[in-house]
């Protein structure tokens, strides 16, 4: 009688144990390989390697860079990915972090030193391009320095700092989001990139952000 008694406490036991918990970090970057990423050629991009555990993109004639293979697995909204980010060389954006807004079909690109060294913003919102439209503004970036950057995602709102700084901080209702038209969609949905200059990343992670109560 105690046997039987006990039996169904010992299989909802077994039960609870066997749940798995819900993943809430991911790390993309092991710091040793590229496991996880791609490189791709947009047309004379730069290679990629990784060295003394970081990502080296090396300058290329146009966008260079890599794009995440299991982008399927991570959140597509209420995330936030955080990582490090150095100019090496060039005077061009050092990091472009194409991502997803809601949709693998829906993405948008952090950029950060872009049109000369200096221009750090999103592109698009509702079809103008981070150089344009109020994501948009001048921030001097110092070569060989890294970065610290964290950029929030929400049905509602794109926000993004650099070393603890808020620097944007863009609803996103009502608004169109998108890539640039040209080689950047090539990249799409997740991906760090580069234009004409060479690169250093590192310490790269999704974090699951909980939705905002209504």
């Amino acid at each position: 009688m105690k046997f039987h008694c006990l039996l169904p406490l010992l299989v909802f036991g077994f039960s609870l144990q066997a749940e798995s918990p819900v993943k809430t970090e991911f790390v993309l970057f092991d710091g040793e390989s590229l496991t996880g990423w791609k490189e791709h050629d947009a047309g004379a991009s730069g290679a990629v390697e990784v060295v003394n555990g970081e990502i080296i993109i090396k300058t290329g004639e146009s966008i260079s860079g890599i794009i995440y293979t299991k982008a399927a697995e991570l959140p597509q909204t209420n995330y936030e990915i955080t990582l490090e980010a150095k100019r090496v060389d060039g005077v061009d954006f050092f990091c472009g972090l194409t991502f997803p807004v809601g949709s693998a079909k829906t993405c948008a690109t952090l950029l950060l030193g872009g049109w000369g060294g200096s221009v750090t913003g999103i592109s698009s919102i509702d079809g103008v391009d981070a150089s344009e439209n109020a994501t948009g503004h001048y921030r001097k970036f110092e070569s060989n320095k890294w970065y610290r950057v964290k950029l929030r995602v929400t049905p509602k709102n794109l926000t993004a700092w650099v070393n603890d700084e808020k620097i944007i901080d863009q609803d996103i209702e009502g608004r169109k989001v998108g890539l640039r038209p040209g080689p950047i969609e090539e990249y799409a949905p997740l991906s760090l990139t580069t234009y004409q200059t060479k690169a250093a990343l590192k310490n790269i992670k999704v974090t699951v952000v909980p939705p905002v109560a209504k």
